[in-house]
Parts: C-alpha cells; structure tokens; sequence
C-alpha cells in the first residue's frame, strides 16, 4: 500500500503531522519526503541541530523517520535538501523571491553531496556557521541556471531515480509532498492520496489523482513538471471530507495521539486505498 499526503496550502498546512500519525497507524509503515528545505533564519534550532552533526536535513524527515518502523538515517528518507535565507529585495540564482538557496545536501550512491549556491557566497550570504559545521571546501559552486542543470542531471536525477525504487520496494509506505507540490516524485502509483490543509483532509482515489495531474500539466501550464496541489483539484472531487481537529502542541508530539485525533481521516484514506 502507498499512500501520499500533500498540502494546499503552501506552508504550514499540516502534513508532517498528518502523515507521522498516519504512520503510527499502519503496522510496518514506512515514511519518505524525497525532497525538503528549511530556512536558516526561521527554522534555527532544526539548523542548529543538523548542522552540528556535520549533516544537513529538517525536522519534518526528521519526525517520519523517528516514527518509521524501520528508521534509516535521515538522508536516506529525504535525498534532496535545501537551506534557504531570507533575502529581502533580493531575487534569488533560481529565480525565488525575497529569499536566496544556499546549500543542498544530495544523496549520491557514494554518500552525500554538498552544492553551494557560488552567488550567495561571493554575496557574503552564507552564515560562518554553515561554513563551520558542513564539508563544503570541494563542494561545487553554481552560478548561473546552465551549471545548476547540469549538476541537476548528474547528481539530483539519479538520487530521485534511487528514492523512488526505494518507495517501489517498500511496503507499506507513506509519502509526503513538500510546499503545495501535488506529488514529489513521478513514478509512483499511489493506492490514495490525502490533500491535507488546516482544518480537513479531502480523500482522493491514487489513480484518479494521478489521471488529473496529467491533465493539468498538459493544460494552460503545459510543460511544468510541478503542478501546484489545487491545480489539481480543479479537474477531480474528493471521495470524502474530515475534519481535522486543532491539536496542542503536546499532542502534535505524541504521533499516538494524533492517530487518535485523526482516526476518521485516516479510515477514509485507508478505505479509498483498498477499493
């Protein structure tokens, strides 16, 4: 059984806590999100705590992997990080608005590979401690869109390619998008998919999903290999509708509690997955 859980919103819209419950629910399950980021200014103490161990991943791989029947190394759960830092007034190497990408953690076959964005550091943007606590000496330096592409061929393509033979072989298997990106990998066929935002949970048959992804992608925004979550949903209904209680910040700790809270979301996922 494989089961994805997006988000419409495009921050905060619940999904690591929705799926570390879900996880806890299913005997055996395993949690993935191929791809993240975090934010050296606004997510600090996750930072911190990453980069102190020479390592760079973010709490919500972190939270799936805790709570995965058989937990792997973070890395291996999230191939592709990135760090980000708020850059008002500033337009980004890849095109971002108001915040620059500094670095990116890939896993390779041979361990991990570091990629600074050559642009933030000739800025003077990348902080003495990300300098201080990641091998960054040999990583290579991207400057401009040509270079990011072809490292993103060498490097990123393949560890996709290698997550999601990993999610193939594994079952069960929960896997979270990041941002409002309706699906973080493109081979999967997935039983259900949960499309999570504050408040409910709409339910949506796997395959059906799928079917209105390619519609959308082949629409006005023909070409975009990440369609937007409610691009999607334009072109399908949900199977059903949950509400998704508010929870204290104990009980978004506590991944038994959340499976308790979300109960019926979680049956109405599983239901669409065993039809």
């Amino acid at each position: 059984m494989k089961l994805l859980v997006a988000g419409s919103a495009r921050v905060d819209a619940g999904k690591t806590t929705f799926s570390a419950g879900l996880i806890d629910s299913i005997e055996d399950a395993v949690g993935f999100k191929p791809r993240a980021g975090n934010d050296y200014w606004f997510d600090h103490d996750d930072v911190q705590r990453s980069i102190g161990e020479g390592r760079l991943y973010g709490k919500d791989v972190h939270t799936l992997t805790a709570v995965s029947a058989t937990p792997e190394p973070e890395e291996l759960q999230n191939p592709v990080h990135r760090l980000w830092r708020p850059t008002p007034d500033r337009r980004g190497l890849l095109g971002e608005n108001g915040r620059t990408f500094l670095v990116d953690r890939v896993r390779t076959a041979d361990g991990d590979r570091f990629i600074m964005n050559g642009d933030a550091e000739d800025a003077g943007l990348v902080p003495d401690a990300v300098y201080e606590s990641l091998p960054l000496s040999n990583a290579p330096r991207v400057r401009s869109i040509p270079e990011f592409n072809e490292l993103m061929a060498e490097l990123y393509v393949p560890a996709f390619d290698r997550v999601e033979s990993q999610i193939n072989e594994t079952d069960p298997v929960v896997v979270e998008s990041y941002g409002d990106i309706a699906t973080p990998v493109q081979s999967i066929d997935f039983d259900a998919v949960a499309v999570v935002e504050p408040t409910r949970a709409r339910i949506y048959a796997g395959d059906r999903y799928e079917t209105a992804r390619s519609v959308a992608s082949g629409s006005a925004q023909e070409g975009q290999l990440e369609e937007r979550v409610d691009r999607v949903l334009e072109f399908i209904e949900p199977l059903s509708v949950h509400e998704l209680p508010a929870l204290t910040s104990s009980m978004r700790a506590d991944p038994e509690a959340i499976a308790t809270a979300y109960e019926d979301a979680y049956s109405g996922l599983l239901t669409a997955a065993q039809s």
